[in-house]
């Protein structure tokens, strides 16, 4: 028998959660095509991974109560709850969501309007649950890739004002359903995507 003390065995790391929140008005689009290769191809090993689509979650319009003296956020139920309980389960946070007019669909947009709710809903502790996770983009669109670049600052904004890491975006082209899986720079951007 050995003297030598025995070494602790170090703590087992919990896997990486991936949420991935589908903000496009249609279904299996060029976004949603590119993502779901970028996550078969290059999540890490052992990542859990969730889709969900927000047309399918609708959320009610988002109403600003910060200053309004009255009792303030209430407690999320329904969708909203399912899309808060979601988000504070997920290590990482991945936007697919093709570029409309510029920016973000609407869905999206409401998505992240209701944040500002959640950071003061009591016991949520949205803030200091979401700091240190990371916020990642996947995006198709038509024209230019610059034009992305309204869509890639709110997300990385997002990202810094919680305190959390920004992944980047995976940018591909693509109209017409299918068109992106014509994008060679895409694909093989999206082999290694997520292990950066």
């Amino acid at each position: 028998m050995s003297d030598q003390p025995i070494a602790a065995a170090a703590p087992a790391t919990e896997p990486r959660r991936f949420l991935f929140l589908n903000a496009s008005s249609r279904t299996n689009g060029n976004s949603e095509q590119l993502a779901r290769l970028a996550a078969e191809a290059s999540l890490p090993a052992g990542a859990e991974q969730r889709w969900l689509r927000l047309d399918e979650l609708p959320l009610a319009p988002f109403e600003d109560l910060r200053h309004t003296g009255g009792a303030g956020y209430r407690d999320p139920v329904g969708h909203e709850r399912t899309l808060l309980d979601a988000t504070l389960a997920a290590t990482d946070l991945v936007f697919v969501a093709p570029l409309y007019w510029y920016s973000v669909p609407a869905s999206a947009k409401l998505y992240l309007d209701h944040w500002s709710a959640w950071q003061r809903v009591q016991g949520a502790d949205f803030r200091a649950r979401m700091a240190g996770g990371t916020i990642w983009g996947v995006t198709a669109l038509a024209t230019d890739r610059s034009n992305a670049d309204p869509l890639i600052g709110t997300l990385r904004l997002c990202a810094d004002y919680l305190g959390m890491r920004w992944g980047g975006v995976l940018l591909g082209s693509g109209t017409r359903p299918g068109d992106v899986l014509g994008d060679e720079s895409a694909l093989l951007a999206a082999k290694s995507f997520f292990a950066g």
